[in-house]
C-alpha cells in the first residue's frame, strides 16, 4: 500500500433499482385481444342504434337520450320526444361507451385466458356473461325508467346481443380451439 495507508473494504448493500419487467407477448396479446374485442363491440352497438335512429329519422338520437341520463340526471327527458339531438352529449356519452367496452372486453380476454389453462371454468364465465347481460338489463328496467320511455328495451336487448357476437367473433379468431367443460 503506498505510503502506509490501510485500506479496508466494507461490505456496502446497494439495493438495485426495481427492473421493470417487460411483458410476455402472450400478456401483450390478451390486452390486445380485450382492446380489439372491446372496441368491435362498442362500435357494433353503436352502429346498431345509428341506424335504428336514422331509420326513424333522429340520427344520434339514442346515444343523447343516454348521455343526458348519464351526465345531467335525466334532466330533460321528461319529454324524451322532444329531446333534440346535441353532439356534445354524443360524444361524450361515446367516450363512456368505448371505456365501458374496452373494459368488458380487456376482462372478457383475461377470463378467457383463465378458461384456456382450466377449461373447467368455462361454463362459469358463459354463465357470468349471462348473468351480466341480464342484469344489466333488468337494472335499465328499474334504475332508468326514463330512459325506457325514449328507448324500447327490446331494442336495447337486440343491440347488447349485437355486440356480444360481434365480441365472441373476435374471441373466436384468437381461440378457435377453446374448450369448455361443465
Amino acid at each position: 500500500m503506498p505510503g502506509g495507508e490501510r485500506v479496508t473494504a466494507a461490505e456496502t448493500r446497494i439495493l438495485r433499482p426495481a427492473v421493470v419487467v417487460p411483458q410476455t407477448s402472450q400478456e401483450t396479446g390478451v390486452y390486445a385481444e380485450g382492446i380489439l374485442a372491446g372496441l368491435v363491440g362498442a362500435a357494433t352497438i353503436a352502429l346498431w342504434f345509428l341506424a335504428l335512429d336514422s331509420i326513424k329519422g333522429r340520427p344520434f338520437y339514442t346515444p343523447t337520450v343516454l348521455g343526458t341520463a348519464l351526465f345531467r340526471g335525466g334532466a330533460g327527458l321528461e319529454n324524451p320526444r322532444g329531446l333534440v339531438p346535441n353532439f356534445e352529449m354524443v360524444l361524450s356519452f361515446t367516450w363512456v361507451h368505448a371505456l365501458a367496452f374496452l373494459l368488458i372486453g380487456l376482462a372478457a380476454s383475461r377470463l378467457l385466458g383463465l378458461v384456456e389453462r382450466n377449461p373447467s371454468f368455462g361454463f362459469g364465465v358463459v354463465l357470468l356473461f349471462v348473468f351480466f347481460g341480464f342484469g344489466f338489463l333488468l337494472a335499465s328496467m328499474v334504475f332508468a325508467e326514463p330512459v325506457l320511455r325514449a328507448l324500447t328495451w327490446p331494442e336495447i336487448l337486440v343491440g347488447n346481443l349485437l355486440a356480444a357476437a360481434a365480441m365472441a367473433a373476435v374471441f373466436w379468431r384468437w381461440h378457435p380451439r377453446l374448450a369448455i367443460q361443465p
